[in-house]
């Protein structure tokens, strides 16, 4: 089966064949890739916590004792 499917880089949109010779996919490159990584190690992306606006609480390890 030949599947010819492309995607689009996330960093460049870029169509990118979806296979074994697209070493870095879904990335077009190593360039594309290495800068995406870059923007989480920076914390430019953000993934939103549903719950509580304190992002603390029942965390375990916060030092409270239950009564």
């Amino acid at each position: 089966m030949n599947d010819s499917r492309t995607v689009a880089c996330p960093r460049c949109a870029k169509p990118v064949r979806w296979g074994p010779e697209s070493p870095f996919r879904p990335f077009c490159s190593e360039r594309c890739k290495m800068i995406d990584l870059g923007a989480w190690a920076s914390e430019e992306y953000r993934v939103e916590v549903k719950g509580t606006g304190d992002p603390d609480a029942g965390s375990a390890g916060s030092g409270q004792d239950s009564p």
